[in-house]
């Protein structure tokens, strides 16, 4: 007979059985609870997190002096790089500084918490003149990495739309002494009125906040939304750097070489040009992926197909008038201070071109063939290694589209429509492009 519990009952099999669930019950919210911290902590760490350590290597050698500086992701993890290297990789590094955590402003309203853009002041190769370095002691790990000063653009790609501004500025970017814009500004054609200052130091656009200090993970992550926060537009430049931006409209709007005459007349322009024919085929094709339902490339080419009237209102065709539109600025600018770069080169022989576009800007040329190669399902040359990465990189899927197939008869008027367009633009740059070749 089995034993008398307590008050002479028998115990009952629920009661071991309930204890077991309530210990497992336990085990699992403790599991649960320490996953949650564990995870808490380490989002916080993510946000906090420093980036890699720049010091002066034990030589001697000041901050922003010549020869070779050290790199590193802690003192024990120290790789040398060139002092050019170094300079671009010390402002890239501005992101992670960045990154801290919200300051109180004065009405007690937390500020928002941002993350650097790496399109806008902190991607891989910006441009610009600033100041240098600031020198530390010698042997100690020491970076300031809000030294450096934003500059107006020395330099600017002011178009054509389709004829390779995009693949231009991501090869500069490569370049240690070139800092550049990621985004097109557009301030010449659509926010002049802001006025300079607007355009060195803020950019407006739409950027995930979040504001981390919650107690859990979840409310940390539900808090981020997407608004309009004011951003970083000119990133910052040491000295013997340039900076630069591209808006390939400028090229085309009326207002833009007075206004950037009135910036800088010294300010350094480029061109990149390409077949118009090619390129107004291009400007539809990109309409196209987005308005499928527009009319056809021929129907939208003439104002009178039976009289082969060429619609030049249309702006497929209007901004392959190329020395119609450099007539403008030529007013303001003298052509020692333009570039034309070969659009068609550029996907031929892209380190030969970047060799003149370097020459242009009095940078070294550094940018060669080692950093590219063809990409034949593109279609055109891509990075060995992108700045920054140890990927190769490609321009994204909106370049490189398939053309849609075009009537003949029109692509033969096109050409004879733009002929003496060319070779006016042939006399005025100096450079016979071989469009009607």
């Amino acid at each position: 007979m089995a034993p008398l519990g307590p008050a002479g009952a028998l115990p009952t099999s629920a009661e071991p059985l309930s204890r077991s669930i309530f210990r497992k019950f336990l085990l699992m919210l403790c599991s649960l609870l320490t996953s949650l911290y564990v995870f808490y902590c380490l989002a916080e760490r993510c946000q906090t997190l420093s980036g890699p350590v720049v010091g002066l290597s034990g030589g001697g050698e000041e901050a922003g002096a010549p020869g070779r500086g050290v790199l590193a992701g802690g003192p024990r993890e120290l790789a040398v790089w060139p002092a050019a290297a170094q300079r671009k990789r010390l402002l890239q590094l501005q992101q992670w500084r960045r990154r801290r955590p919200p300051a109180r402003r004065d009405n007690g309203e937390e500020a928002a918490w941002e993350e650097e853009s790496a399109g806008l002041a902190g991607g891989p190769g910006g441009s610009g003149a600033g100041s240098s370095v600031a020198e530390a002691p010698q042997g100690t790990l020491a970076l300031l990495l809000d030294e450096g000063s934003k500059q107006l653009p020395q330099a600017i790609i002011i178009g054509v739309k389709k004829g390779g501004t995009r693949a231009l500025l991501e090869f500069l970017r490569v370049h240690p002494d070139v800092r550049a814009v990621g985004a097109e500004p557009h301030f010449f054609d659509r926010s002049y009125d802001k006025g300079l200052a607007w355009y060195r130091n803020e950019y407006l656009r739409a950027q995930c906040i979040c504001r981390p200090g919650s107690y859990f993970p979840w409310t940390f992550l539900s808090s981020c939304k997407g608004r309009k926060v004011s951003r970083d537009l000119m990133p910052r430049t040491l000295d013997g750097q340039i900076t630069m931006e591209k808006t390939p409209s400028y090229f085309v709007t009326r207002e833009a070489p007075a206004r950037i005459s009135a910036m800088s007349k010294d300010t350094k322009l480029i061109v990149v040009v390409r077949d118009p024919v090619t390129r107004a085929i291009s400007d539809y094709t990109q309409t196209l992926s987005k308005r499928p339902d527009i009319p056809t490339f021929e129907s939208l080419t003439f104002k009178n197909r039976t009289t082969g009237l060429i619609d030049t209102s249309w702006s497929a065709i209007q901004i392959g008038i190329y020395a119609k539109h450099l007539e403008h600025w030529l007013r303001h600018f003298p052509i020692r201070q333009m570039l034309f770069v070969s659009g068609e080169r550029l996907i031929s022989d892209p380190a030969g071109e970047l060799g003149r576009v370097q020459d242009f800007l009095g940078l070294k040329r550094i940018i060669t063939d080692k950093h590219f190669y063809f990409n034949k399902t593109k279609g055109f040359p891509c990075l060995k290694k992108a700045e920054g990465s140890s990927r190769p990189h490609c321009l994204g899927k909106t370049k490189g589209r398939t053309h849609p197939e075009i009537d003949r008869e029109v692509v033969r008027r096109l050409r004879e429509f733009y002929r003496p367009f060319n070779l006016k633009f042939y006399q005025m740059t100096g450079h016979d492009f071989g469009w009607d070749g």
